[in-house]
């Protein structure tokens, strides 16, 4: 579990081909300092599992499925990534739940400097559109982010300059993919409201209440 605030950047150093998927090298410095083989690392919002390292980069493994619903299945040796070690329990929320699970792609349709931030709209497939809402969160290359506008499948993000200056956004340029994740929250009501019996197509606070919440 991650919460979408990126820890540094790192780069890709190095990439190799294995049986059914790839090796990836990326140079880091910060989350290094008590990273362990085996620790999770969120990798532009991709859970992955540390399988070798050295004083100035880390190993991750990266298999079929992952390169397939992912950006890396794309990735180039010398791009930049957003890199967050797993949360602990005594570790501060900053910003939402993230799982790093990438539930799709989505492709940078604006990118605007206004005053000192910037704007960003991605377009993201329609089967994740129900699931955004305005001023609910997602997280975009794992970046935990707030929504500031929708239109259809088009998600609006303001980025402060902290935010810019501190992730791969300033990259990225207009036609790029980035990694969608949409919040966890979501995808649990979705899953309760197929469980109402036939007549109820309300959720209540009582029904919530009833499951947990």
């Amino acid at each position: 579990m991650f919460t979408g605030i990126i820890e540094e950047t790192g780069t890709i150093a190095a990439i190799d081909k294995i049986a059914g998927g790839l090796t990836i090298t990326i140079s880091a410095s910060a989350i290094l300092d008590d990273l362990k083989v085996d620790d999770s690392v969120a990798v532009n919002g991709v859970c992955l599992t540390v399988t070798k390292l050295t004083k100035k980069s880390f190993t991750v493994d990266a298999v079929a499925e992952t390169l397939q619903k992912s950006t890396m299945g794309k990735v180039q040796v010398s791009r930049i990534v957003n890199l967050e070690r797993a949360v602990r329990l005594q570790d501060r929320l900053g910003g939402h739940l993230v799982q790093g699970h990438v539930n799709g792609l989505g492709k940078i349709s604006r990118i605007e400097k206004l005053g000192e931030n910037y704007a960003l709209d991605i377009e993201i497939k329609p089967e994740l559109a129900h699931y955004m809402i305005a001023e609910g969160s997602i997280a975009l290359d794992g970046i935990s982010l707030t929504i500031a506008r929708l239109h259809n499948t088009t998600v609006g993000i303001n980025i402060i300059p902290h935010t810019w200056a501190n992730t791969n956004l300033q990259s990225l340029k207009m036609g790029d993919y980035m990694n969608v994740e949409v919040d966890v929250i979501a995808k649990y009501v979705e899953n309760m409201l197929t469980f109402l019996k036939p007549g109820e197509n309300t959720l209540t606070w009582q029904k919530l209440k009833e499951s947990g919440f």
